[in-house]
């Protein structure tokens, strides 16, 4: 009987090695445990990551080391990198990379602004960065009187050893408002002078809008001129408006204002003139002799102030024409020449009594330093 060939496997069939099926599962196992690892990896990382951003963020939110109250400066150019490390040096904040990451994460870098903060005690990073960002800086006064020219202004602002930055030109007569302003440490000379003029021009078109009607007045420029001549001419707010009345009522009147101040003004350029007026500088016409000229000066005396400001563009509704000084530091008023003229002489009459009892004090004086 003839052998049978034996079958030959398949041309697909692949002969497993002896062992195969131990090396696959071997494969498998090893891929597992390294994924298992890897898992396991991520977890601890994750875990050490979620708790170190814990360990920062309680830093960052917790007290701060300030035992007390004090003053950071930020000067012009620093960067949140030497801001931070400014902070850290200065006992102020604990750590310079927490808060720098905090900044950096709220996006707030671009939000700390030049100048001098007060940090309170034991303020946090977070406190910290609010009060930097907040731009809340400290504010320092600085007061300008009225009636003051600009080139009295510009010597005040310049004599300043708290204000930085180049001293800056005289602007016009007229163009700054005096008050007080509250200065951050980083403001410039500059800086201050054009607030004042933006300031001022504020101020003038506010008071423009609501003037009374039918004012001899057609121009702000013209209200600034007669603002600083009632300015000058009283310092007491309650008269104001009664001052600005009486030029009112000579300018309808075609009368020329005959203000002394403005006759100083164009002796001295508004310092002050140390003495009386002369008869030959009330009878000398210039740009701003009132006594003179039948209108407003060339240009304002000095810088009026709001409640000046204010006064002519409302002024008190009077009849009278004329005003002297009354010896109290106000004035009295009159509507007729008549009446005027017997004020004057009251006001005379005073300044006769005041002279002597000067001239005897000085001799007093005298005779006791010998």
């Amino acid at each position: 009987m003839t052998q049978k060939n034996p079958i030959k496997p398949n041309s697909g069939d692949i002969e497993q090695p002896e062992g195969g099926q131990e090396n696959g599962l071997t494969k498998r196992h090893a891929f597992g445990l390294a994924t298992m690892l890897m898992i396991t990896f991520i977890s601890f990382s994750t875990a050490f990551i979620f708790i170190g951003y814990a360990i920062m963020k309680y830093s960052y939110i917790n007290d701060g080391p300030l035992q007390a109250e004090q003053v950071f400066e930020i000067k012009k150019g620093s960067g949140l990198s030497s801001i931070a490390s400014k902070l850290k040096d200065e006992g102020i904040i604990s750590s310079s990379g927490t808060f720098k990451m905090f900044v950096q994460f709220d996006g707030g870098q671009a939000n700390l602004k030049t100048g001098e903060y007060a940090i309170p005690s034991e303020a946090s990073m977070r406190d910290v960065y609010e009060i930097l960002t907040d731009g809340q800086a400290i504010l320092y006064p600085i007061t300008f009187a009225e009636g003051l020219t600009s080139a009295q202004i510009i010597r005040k602002i310049s004599a300043s050893g708290n204000i930085p930055g180049d001293n800056p030109k005289t602007p016009p007569e007229g163009t700054l408002l005096p008050e007080t302003y509250m200065l951050p440490k980083s403001m410039t000379k500059t800086a201050l002078v054009k607030k004042m003029r933006t300031e001022q021009e504020a101020l003038v078109d506010e008071l423009w809008k609501d003037r009374a009607l039918d004012l001899p007045i057609k121009t702000k420029y013209e209200a600034i001129i007669l603002a600083s001549i009632v300015e000058k001419e009283t310092g007491v707010g309650s008269e104001r408006r009664h001052v600005a009345g009486v030029f009112i009522n000579r300018l309808n009147k075609g009368m020329r204002l005959e203000s002394d101040p403005t006759i100083i003004y164009g002796i001295t350029g508004g310092e002050k003139l140390g003495r009386g007026l002369r008869r030959s500088e009330i009878d000398r016409k210039t740009d701003w002799n009132t006594y003179q000229i039948p209108r407003l000066p060339k240009t304002p005396i000095c810088n009026p102030g709001r409640a000046a400001l204010a006064a002519v563009l409302n002024p008190l509704e009077t009849d009278d024409i004329f005003f002297v000084a009354d010896g109290t530091g106000g004035h009295v008023f009159a509507k007729t020449l008549r009446e005027h003229n017997n004020n004057v002489k009251k006001w005379r009459k005073i300044e006769r009594q005041r002279k002597r009892a000067a001239q005897k004090e000085a001799r007093e004086k005298k005779a006791t330093a010998q």
